[in-house]
């Protein structure tokens, strides 16, 4: 049998041993599910606490319950290892790995690099390397592939190599890995075909395109669609604000169009990994192909206004109290990127905080699903619980995450006045004169 054919046959099987890399928000959950379905999955991590915490069945991701974890391992289904070579042993091996932007809002690649050294390495005939880290289009051929080809095994014959798109919805209850469709795009045809079995066993949807670059775009496609509606909705906030019209009334009132309308909302930034961060990949390699991504860049510029914004709305709240900035407690709701979630990374707490504290304010942050975080400079901040004491003593509460915990019932009614970014005390019925919305 040739080397596609006996993967090709152990992925049906599910006999094949899947590695995983990176076990964090996306790498999790693929292991879980991977496991779940009857595969043999190793986790590969740098931290020692993670691969701890996995190998006792112990999960640190919401989207993971620690029951699965703990049942996968009493069936030796998964493991969690910081040795690298380990990856000898495994037929398909997926990377999941961060890929930030530096300081100068270029790609990091320097994460993809490290796995992609660690398994070029120990690449063997047979085996199948998948990227799902975002990225921008042509990275899985000019990155990963040469590393790759140097160990002298023939592309689509001995060795196979694709990108899929992570898609991972952190704190959706209605999509996680099994019922997102996932996007394929294979080196070879044979690469194609062998990364689409492997994910038709994990996931309910493989859509194949024509190579990694096609799905490498498709990902930033996605988020950079979500990235200049979002701008585009904001910019109209801004816009509304000036007129003196409530944009929650005005977008609630187009999205009773049926055809030709697509509800997005405001806030008070972007967040996350994805949308914040994918559209300057693009933007950085439509450079190299002297076009300037004039929407991409101007939606970023629109969405990074709009910590400064929030911060205006605040100084029109004190002022209605009589009260200035400087000297002001403000207590700052939800710290995580979006509701019901621990993740805060880009979140756009950290430039309120910072723009009110150059003002003056003492701030305070709560948060149900955190107890500590760390800002860009990495420095440490504890939250702390939300009691009617601290309401009743903040002169200004601001909500920056609508997380389900939040009680605005009392929020409202033991605050000085709230600014909602969120439109989250929509349905609040008493002391509306105290809410100020985004």
């Amino acid at each position: 049998m040739t080397y596609f054919e006996t993967l090709h046959t152990a992925l049906i099987n599910k006999t094949a041993k899947i590695g995983v890399i990176g076990m964090g928000y996306v790498g999790l959950p693929l292991l879980a599910r991977a496991g779940r379905v009857g595969y043999h999955v190793i986790g590969f991590d740098i931290s020692a606490e993670r691969n701890a915490m996995i190998n006792d069945g112990v999960s640190y991701i919401g989207d993971v319950p620690s029951s699965d974890l703990a049942a996968l391992r009493a069936d030796q289904r998964i493991e969690a290892t910081a040795d690298f070579t380990h990856l000898s042993a495994c037929d398909v091996v997926v990377i999941c790995m961060p890929t930030p932007l530096n300081a100068a809002r270029d790609p990091d690649m320097s994460y993809i690099e490290a796995a992609t050294a660690e398994i070029a390495q120990r690449l063997r005939p047979g085996q199948l390397v998948i990227l799902e880290s975002t990225t921008y289009p042509g990275t899985t051929v000019e990155v990963l592939q040469p590393a790759f080809d140097a160990r002298g095994l023939a592309i689509g014959a001995e060795y196979f190599l694709a990108f899929s798109p992570e898609r991972i919805d952190p704190g959706s209850a209605n999509f996680q890995v099994h019922n997102i469709p996932k996007v394929v795009g294979g080196v070879t045809p044979a690469c194609t075909e062998l990364t689409s079995a492997f994910y038709t066993q994990i996931v309910n949807a493989v859509t194949t395109v024509s190579s990694p670059a096609a799905a490498e775009m498709t990902k930033l496609f996605e988020n950079i669609f979500r990235n200049v509606n979002i701008a585009l909705v904001n910019e109209l906030t801004m816009i509304c604000d000036r007129m003196g019209l409530n944009v929650w009334e005005v977008i609630d009132a187009a999205a009773t169009k049926p055809f030709g309308f697509m509800r997005f909302t405001p806030g008070p930034g972007l967040g996350g990994h994805c949308i914040p961060l994918d559209p300057f990949y693009l933007a950085w390699k439509a450079r190299q192909y002297d076009i300037s991504a004039r929407f991409i860049e101007l939606a970023g510029e629109i969405n990074m206004m709009m910590p400064r914004f929030v911060r205006e709305r605040v100084i029109q709240a004190l002022n209605s109290q009589q009260r200035s900035v400087n000297g002001s407690q403000i207590v700052l709701l939800g710290v995580a990127y979006k509701k019901d979630i621990d993740d805060y990374r880009e979140s756009p707490v950290f430039k309120v905080m910072e723009l009110l504290q150059e003002d003056g304010a003492t701030v305070l942050c709560c948060d149900p699903h955190l107890t500590s975080f760390f800002d860009h400079h990495n420095h440490e901040f504890q939250t702390v619980p939300l009691t009617d004491e601290l309401l009743g003593s903040a002169n200004c509460v601001v909500i920056i995450t609508d997380h389900s915990a939040f009680d605005y019932e009392q929020i409202v009614a033991q605050a000085a006045v709230v600014v909602d970014t969120r439109n989250a005390t929509r349905n609040v019925t008493a002391s509306r004169e105290k809410i100020r919305l985004l």
